[in-house]
């Protein structure tokens, strides 16, 4: 994709919807979780842009899971990233392990808690009033489909809410309205470099399964199944409370 294309499709899609759901504010703090993935790191990018252009300060946090052989480096990546940007970063370090043994938890569902609680304490050190997270059009697909495997009430449906309250703080989605395949062509356009998690290749975590076997068996029949999704997940907000839905 040339940069003009890619001006008149990605990247006007994004402001487009940052427009439509008003999620940025001048002088209003935001928190970007940043793992050092290319989901991470565009959106990080992009929010930097808003807020020079808006004129409200941006922050990055890194959470530490300590899972990875590789976390440190991780964690030095998103770094070396954050300087490279101009974000003042911050790194949270959690311990994964204990949080599942203490609580009865999947190890997946630990780290998800923990890095919840980690951006919370983060956003509250730095005065910010939203975190600003990566999840994209294709990673609602994928929780749709994941609810329904597993089993869901009507509100599992919604997927990943564009917007959400979190106590006193506000957590908002900008890359819901645009595939994974358009978050790279951004890391593409922009040069940026990221790193790759291996566990994301790794099926025998369902959602991976989901990503990597189910979607593109339904694609086969069904191009546009992540857009038909979403579409589904946006309508359902109108008659479904979507207080307790969330990835």
């Amino acid at each position: 994709m040339d940069k003009t294309n890619f001006q008149a499709t990605t990247w006007q899609t994004l402001i487009k919807f940052e427009k439509q759901n008003a999620f940025f504010k001048p002088k209003i703090g935001v928190l970007v979780g940043l793992s050092g993935g290319a989901d991470s790191v565009a959106l990080a990018h992009f929010v930097k842009q808003l807020g020079l252009k808006k004129q409200f300060p941006v922050y990055a946090c890194h959470v530490h899971h300590g899972l990875r052989e590789a976390a440190d480096k991780d964690a030095a990546f998103a770094k070396e990233l954050a300087k490279k940007l101009n974000i003042p970063f911050i790194l949270k370090k959690v311990n994964v392990k204990a949080l599942a043994k203490k609580e009865n938890l999947s190890v997946e569902h630990a780290a998800r808690k923990a890095r919840y609680e980690a951006l919370v304490q983060a956003a509250q050190k730095c005065g910010c009033k939203q975190i600003a997270l990566a999840h994209h059009l294709d990673d609602n697909a994928e929780t749709f489909l994941l609810n329904v495997l597993r089993g869901t009430k009507a509100k599992g449906l919604l997927g990943i809410p564009i917007r959400r309250p979190l106590g006193k703080l506000e957590i908002v989605r900008p890359f819901l309205c645009i595939t994974r395949e358009e978050v790279n062509s951004y890391i593409k356009e922009h040069k940026l470099s990221f790193i790759n998690d291996e566990t994301n290749s790794d099926q025998a975590y369902t959602r991976n399964w989901v990503r990597g076997t189910l979607l593109p068996l339904l694609e086969q029949k069904q191009p546009q199944i992540r857009k038909h999704i979403n579409d589904i997940s946006q309508d359902l907000y109108k008659y479904i409370s979507p207080k307790t839905a969330d990835k």
